[in-house]
């Protein structure tokens, strides 16, 4: 796993995926559709890899004010920069805050749910 994994993943988590352009890195959190994707592994474009979609990660979190969450808040994705954020507009939801996280945190705990809105 990669150094944002926390507890050990949902059976049936860990999922076959194509990597975008780009590629992945192990470990390195990606939106894949809808879908927050922590890749176990690096691959290169169009590359197959396996991925976990649910599970408790500590993940890079937006800093600034309204980015914070408390427990059990809805938490979002912000492709743009990669990070989770407790902003909803223009970002993908992917799970809930698994302990709160105040606005100038760098990491955030989420709860990934795996699942695609």
């Amino acid at each position: 796993m990669g150094p944002y994994y926390v507890t050990n993943p949902d059976q049936g988590s860990e999922l076959e995926f194509t990597a975008p352009a780009g590629g992945v890195i192990g470990g390195t959190p990606k939106l894949i559709g809808t879908i927050l994707v922590i890749p176990v592994h690096d691959a290169a474009v169009g590359s197959k890899f396996r991925g976990v979609v649910s599970g408790q990660f500590s993940l890079p979190k937006n800093t600034g004010a309204g980015t914070g969450w408390v427990e059990g808040a809805k938490v979002f994705w912000d492709a743009g920069i990669g990070k989770v954020t407790g902003v909803a507009t223009g970002n993908q939801l992917v799970g809930w805050g698994a302990t709160a996280a105040a606005d100038g945190d760098t990491i955030g705990r989420v709860r990934l749910d795996g699942v695609a809105r």
